[in-house]
């Protein structure tokens, strides 16, 4: 998968962002909420044979803490491994800014996603930020360490808007 940095209003990450959003509201009904992102944030985009097929974001959310935010993959391309890789080049951005930890947050019944980020190291902490009200949230946390780089077989490398191929 080829993983480049993407402006937050590029048309890729436009339209992967609201298939996520279209995706969730399918699952939640009316009871979903979508969360706005703020300033700051950069993106990601995954491709395949040219094709984009994943995203995801890292937000700065206080100091040396970021959270990781819009984690998706086309449903045709699951089960790939694409979502470890996009989470491992945000991952390693986050490292390249300096945080220290990275906070995330996402549904109870997301089963895949909750197993993605635990078997990649997160652990569950209290609600926080706007999700403290939300019972369908379960957040969770990393701590990256001084100067330690994410793990991962064959992580991609995003900087500057430059892009490498993985695997």
């Amino acid at each position: 998968m080829l993983i480049e940095a993407r402006d937050p209003r590029d048309p890729v990450i436009v339209q992967l962002v609201n298939e996520q959003r279209a995706e969730l509201a399918a699952a939640e009904g009316d009871e979903h909420i979508n969360y706005p992102v703020r300033g700051g944030i950069e993106f990601v985009a995954g491709f395949v044979d040219g094709r984009p097929v994943a995203c995801g974001a890292l937000q700065p959310l206080e100091d040396a803490v970021g959270e990781i935010k819009r984690m998706y993959v086309r449903p045709a391309y699951r089960g790939q491994g694409l979502s470890r890789l996009i989470l491992a080049a945000l991952e390693e951005l986050a490292v390249q800014r300096g945080y220290r930890a990275l906070r995330l947050e996402t549904g109870k019944y997301l089963a895949p996603a909750l197993g993605l980020y635990r078997g990649a190291g997160y652990l569950p902490i209290p609600l926080f930020g706007e999700y403290v009200d939300n019972p369908r949230s379960v957040c969770l946390e990393k701590s990256l360490g001084a100067g330690e780089v994410p793990q991962a077989p064959q992580v991609p490398t995003v900087t500057g808007g430059a892009s490498v191929s993985s695997g």
